[in-house]
């Protein structure tokens, strides 16, 4: 059984750091096809973060994250990372990790079959 657990949310200021991270048990990393971080803002729609591709480590960012955040995993501690800076209140919302094992493109939301339960972040003005 597939599971993944988020952590690393919390309340920050505007222009603060977080780094989020997802441990995925009941799979190996290899069998996945891509991994992302994905959020959900109070009335919007789910949206990727940031995804990356398993077999080659190919990244991709959201627009709104691109050169503020990076996205990284440790095979031997099989856990996904979100590392976030210069944060702003616009990324506000439920954080969750999601895995993907069938081929699709990983930054949409429905390749993925797999979804952690999320972690909040909060970031205040």
């Amino acid at each position: 059984q597939v599971q993944l657990e988020e952590s690393g949310g919390g309340s920050v200021q505007a222009g603060g750091s977080l780094r989020l991270s997802c441990t995925a048990s009941g799979y190996s990393y290899s069998s996945m096809y891509c991994m992302g971080w994905f959020r959900q803002a109070p009335w919007k729609e789910r949206e990727v973060v940031a995804a990356i591709y398993t077999s080659d480590g190919w990244t991709y960012y959201a627009d709104s994250v691109t050169g503020r955040s990076t996205v990284s995993r440790d095979h031997a501690k099989s856990t996904l990372y979100l590392q976030m800076n210069s944060l702003k209140p616009e990324d506000t919302g439920m954080y969750y990790c999601a895995a993907a094992r069938a081929p699709g493109l990983c930054q949409n939301t429905g390749t993925y079959a797999y979804w952690g339960q999320g972690t909040q972040v909060t970031v205040s003005s």
